[in-house]
């Protein structure tokens, strides 16, 4: 599974969630496999505001869940015709949201 979280900041897992989606400046890529987790931050190359850009970029990535703090309505809908989940609610640092999931890293 590979989980997109939008972020402040190039810190790793310690990278502080964006609470704007839309003009985030990084994503966190969480893959989760079969030998544990690990996250890449990588830059946000889409810092213009494009109707379903940014779903269609996270989707090109692999991402099958975006965890954020909070997003539009029509970036939601984007995210449900590619199949990709949602959650909102997001905040503190990559590290926070991955033990909300109930992940340990």
């Amino acid at each position: 599974m590979r989980i997109a979280i939008p972020v402040e900041e190039n810190r790793g897992i310690d990278s502080p969630v964006c609470e704007h989606f839309g003009r985030t400046p990084y994503f966190a890529v969480v893959e989760i496999g079969e030998t544990g987790v690990s996250v890449e931050v990588r830059e946000n190359p889409l810092l213009e505001h494009a109707e379903g850009a940014l779903p269609e970029l996270l989707k090109s990535w692999g991402v099958d869940k975006i965890v954020a703090s909070r997003m539009g309505q029509k970036a939601q809908l984007f995210f449900n015709q590619f199949g990709v989940d949602v959650v909102l609610g997001a905040s503190g640092t990559v590290r926070d949201v991955l033990r909300e999931l109930g992940l340990e890293v």
